[in-house]
């Protein structure tokens, strides 16, 4: 069967860190005979991949490969961590999906996800171990391989489900140091966990994949993008395939992402699908 991960392009409604809302004109061609459309949109501001020009290294300012911001913006901007590199090669490879959010509501450790909830890799084992499998990587005898494609659900999407307009508006338009989201916790066991398991990519179904807000300004993203090179895909529907997961009992599957091929990009729509 064919899953595919993306939100419709007008979710969120309002997105959080004051992000333009998608826009959709239909522009007439030829009255009641042909048709085209526009799309005015933030790449960042629905279901995405963030790209290498997207966080850099705080410390520094230096990005992936030693890119700096003058290879994005200013006098002479070049293609240096473009977001095009990935659409001319793609992204595919094995996804594994940790459902933590089931997890959590079926062994007593309920939260909401629109609050700072963050997710250790003691928690992220336990939900393995329940889902049958084992975390470490392969060449210590566990199930994850070089090159896998990480997934973690959150709960996000299931719970702005479950809010009116109203409530959806009001979260996401909150102050920047009032925005909260569940995510991966970024203590030092998740770091070396993610590092030597080397993933291809990593993404989740909340706004930020790591908890938010962050202290200090201890950015997981910087590690993952600036650092390892690593892709992080946001706000990814994740709600059918982990039903489907759940039913089969199976947690693996192939899955290919086709960003945009836009020179000099910094992130970009997902168009990932995954075939169980």
């Amino acid at each position: 069967m064919f899953q595919i991960f993306s939100l419709p392009l007008t979710v969120p409604e309002t997105p959080a860190f004051d992000r333009e809302v998608f826009q959709h004109n239909i522009k007439p061609l030829l009255e009641g005979i042909a048709y085209d459309d526009t799309y005015t949109m933030n790449t960042q501001s629905g279901t995405q991949w963030d790209g290498f020009r997207h966080v850099g290294h705080i410390d520094s300012k230096c990005f992936y490969n030693g890119a700096t911001s003058d290879d994005f913006v200013g006098d002479a901007p070049n293609h240096r961590c473009s977001i095009h590199y990935w659409a001319v090669h793609g992204i595919a490879g094995r996804g594994i999906l940790l459902d933590y959010y089931h997890y959590a509501q079926t062994h007593n450790k309920a939260y909401d996800p629109y609050t700072t909830h963050s997710i250790g890799l003691s928690e992220l084992q336990a939900c393995a171990t329940s889902q049958g499998l084992d975390l470490r990587p392969e060449t210590e005898g566990g199930d994850i391989r070089v090159g896998d494609i990480l997934l973690v659900r959150s709960g996000f999407i299931e719970k702005y489900g479950e809010l009116s307009s109203e409530q959806r508006h009001a979260a996401a338009t909150r102050s920047h140091d009032d925005l909260c989201f569940a995510g991966l916790a970024r203590e030092p066991a998740i770091r070396d966990w993610l590092h030597d398991c080397y993933f291809a990519a990593v993404a989740g179904d909340s706004p930020t994949f790591e908890a938010w807000p962050v202290p200090e300004m201890d950015h997981l993203h910087q590690s993952l993008l600036a650092l390892w090179g690593c892709p992080i895909g946001e706000m990814w529907d994740l709600e059918k395939l982990a039903a489907k997961c759940r039913a089969r009992g199976k947690w693996t599957f192939f899955m290919t992402s086709a960003p945009a091929n836009m020179p000099g990009g910094v992130g970009s729509h997902a168009n990932a699908t995954v075939i169980l």
